[in-house]
């Protein structure tokens, strides 16, 4: 079959870019080697850990928080099995969707394990072992990412699990051991601590979220803490973990040196995800991968050094994110088209969802303090919102970090209600170069927890928040 494009992988980035591709007149295939469509993203990560994270939050809410709002409560059960059933259901509407779509737009697809034979022929290995060949002018890779491996730390994928496994458990752990202090840690971390777990994080920097700004992790921490029971070992190297029957022993060195040990029945190993190349036969077209991290090298334009080959999503340097691949994959089907399209990298927000919810976009004040900038900071607490004292939803803050000569926003870092949706407005304002000022100015509907951004907003333009 000869093909304008084909696509390997049907993650965000896969699919998204197929997608894209069809509706720009491309004749356009993917290959997916598992049975249903959707990457990790929809199967055995982003999708599958909202659904729990949102039962999970609903089973907290009833348990400490519904009494006081007038609504009282006996007998309370936990069916987690029935919410794991919910979850596979979210996966199943969802991965549907994405097999209607590709019908929609006469997208063929194919399952098995797509190889290169040469730039343009790639070949089809089926689970039957038998193959085929397809043809293309163009081939995307967008195979995704896999949890990171130590060599140190074996998984067996009972006690010691990854990310996959923890969305399937048939029991909440009793005490939960959580190797890494990221975004897929937390989230899960969060989850079985709301159902009654006691949770552990042991992390090898001095803060969670690292990446993120500072403030936001030290309020994350103590939130955490405070209202989940969640403990933290920051500053501590894992040595090694161990399962024996129902028990896992995690061993790590403290900042001074020293050897401690974790006991819990159950340990997620959260420390990153690794790009997935293995079986594309890069070596067959000469791509070489990066030695840290698999990696594929790619130009402005995300092509490969190898003309006509592209790579997106999280096979490429950057923020391992669905929405940054999305966004790649529709850059790629458009270049490829002869279209200018654009996308500033600065300008992709992170989100972690615990509750509250984390969001950031644009310089921290860390980066900010290192590129020697000169910039104002202005910060607005939930604890002064009344919309979040309507909800009961009081922790957490915004900052809006603004050039200290022109005004021009560079930063809006939040932790608090629903901020995974209220980031959306400072990337548009962002991206319209706009000033704190301009937010400031902007009229926000009362009582709504976006006027937290006006607020801070307000305060990094003269300090001159309204409510604080």
């Amino acid at each position: 079959m000869q093909y304008d494009v084909i696509v390997i992988g049907s993650g965000p980035g896969g699919y998204v870019s197929a997608i894209r591709c069809a509706q720009l007149g491309l004749k356009t295939a993917v290959i997916e080697k598992y049975s249903t469509f959707g990457g990790t993203c929809l199967n055995v990560g982003c999708i599958p850990s909202k659904a729990l994270l949102d039962s999970s939050e609903h089973y907290h809410n009833a348990a400490h928080n519904f009494e006081t709002h007038g609504i009282g409560l006996s007998n309370l059960k936990l069916d987690v099995k029935k919410m794991m059933e919910r979850k596979n259901e979210v996966i199943s509407q969802n991965t549907a969707g994405i097999t209607f779509l590709f019908k929609k737009n006469k997208i063929d697809t194919y399952e098995g394990v797509g190889s290169f034979i040469d730039k343009n022929t790639v070949k089809v290995t089926k689970n039957d072992n038998s193959s085929e060949e397809l043809k293309a002018k163009n081939v995307i890779i967008a195979t995704g990412s896999k949890p990171t491996a130590l060599p140190f730390l074996p998984v067996d994928k009972k006690r010691i699990i990854t990310s996959t496994e923890a969305l399937n458990l048939a029991e909440v752990p009793k005490h939960l051991i959580v190797i890494g202090g990221g975004v897929i840690g937390l989230e899960l971390g969060s989850v079985y601590a709301r159902l009654g777990a006691k949770v552990s994080v042991v992390e090898y920097e001095k803060s969670i979220i690292g990446t993120m700004d500072g403030g936001l992790g030290k309020e994350l921490q103590r939130v955490l803490k405070k209202n989940l029971g969640m403990e933290f070992f920051l500053g501590h190297k894992v040595t090694g973990a161990s399962a024996k029957g129902k028990k896992v022993t995690v061993t790590a060195e403290n900042p001074k040196g020293e050897t401690i040990s974790i006991e819990g029945d159950y340990c997620i190993v959260a420390v990153g995800r690794t790009a997935y190349t293995e079986g594309l036969g890069l070596e067959n077209i000469g791509i070489q991968t990066e030695e840290r991290g698999n990696k594929i090298s790619v130009n402005e334009h995300l092509e490969t050094s190898v003309k006509g080959v592209y790579a997106i999503g999280d096979v490429v340097k950057g923020a391992m994110l669905a929405h940054k691949a999305e966004d790649e994959g529709v850059y790629v089907a458009e270049h490829i088209v002869g279209q200018k399209p654009h996308i500033d990298y600065n300008l992709i927000p992170g989100v972690v969802y615990t509750w509250p919810e984390v969001a950031s976009v644009g310089k921290t004040e860390e980066q900010l303090k290192e590129a020697g900038l000169k910039y104002k900071s202005g910060s607005f607490s939930f604890k002064a919102s009344g919309r979040a004292k309507a909800s009961g939803d009081t922790d957490g803050f915004i900052k809006v970090l603004a050039d200290a000569e022109t005004d021009e926003i560079l930063g809006v870092h939040m932790i608090g209600p629903r901020a995974a949706d209220m980031i959306a407005e400072a990337v548009v304002a962002m991206e319209y170069r706009a000033s704190a000022e301009d937010i400031g100015r902007i009229c926000h509907a009362h009582p709504t927890f976006t006027e937290a951004i006006k607020e801070a907003a307000l305060a990094a333009t003269a300090n001159r928040a309204i409510h604080a």
